[in-house]
């Protein structure tokens, strides 16, 4: 199914010559992944300090993206510049799940957001993350299939950030469009163990 990952490499393309510069500064993938679990901890707090205000919700998209780029960041340091290791993948994998947790969370407290939407979307996004780490178990390569994978979540995000900090009146569409993510992501998990055990079953 197609993903917002399918545009990775145009993504990773635009972003090498930095991360050149940022290994001969000596800045390391594990730090990378730390300053996104921070960012995404601090934009999470803003909106669970202000959930009312427009300000914060607009902020989202920004922490959404410079989220992403520190991600592709860490592990094009990790594979191109010799930085692998196993704290590393740990701190990825952890990373990520706090990450959506600290970002998404604190949307339960904006005005028409039915908070168990938001609850179980959280939930099933951790579930479909190791439904894509457990397959290394079986003998497979980390799974990243969609519909609904990290990007795509931000990107959903990102929009609803947007369209609510722009002055959109909120309303049941917010719902009806979480209630969409929780299916795709439901989606998500079901391709991601499809693959994994295609995949272990072939090798």
């Amino acid at each position: 199914m197609a993903s917002v990952y399918d545009l990775k490499p145009r993504f990773q393309a635009l972003l090498r010559p930095l991360v050149g510069r940022l290994a001969a500064l000596g800045v390391t993938a594990n730090q990378v992944t730390l300053a996104a679990v921070m960012l995404s901890l601090v934009g999470g707090g803003l909106i669970a300090w202000q959930p009312f205000a427009s300000w914060t919700l607009l902020l989202l998209p920004g922490f959404l993206l410079a989220r992403m780029a520190l991600n592709a960041i860490d592990g094009m340091l990790a594979r191109e510049h010799g930085q692998q290791s196993r704290l590393g993948a740990l701190l990825n994998e952890l990373g990520d799940v706090v990450s959506d947790a600290a970002l998404y969370l604190p949307l339960a407290w904006v005005p028409m957001v039915w908070v168990p939407l938001i609850e179980a979307i959280v939930v099933l996004a951790v579930v479909s993350e190791m439904a894509g780490v457990v397959a290394v178990q079986i003998g497979a390569r980390r799974q990243y299939q969609g519909p609904m994978g990290k990007s795509d979540r931000a990107l959903w995000f990102g929009a609803l950030g947007l369209a609510l900090g722009l002055g959109v009146e909120p309303g049941n569409w917010i719902n009806w469009g979480l209630g969409a993510m929780a299916l795709l992501l439901v989606a998500t998990i079901v391709n991601r163990a499809r693959g994994a055990l295609k995949e272990s079953g072939a090798a």
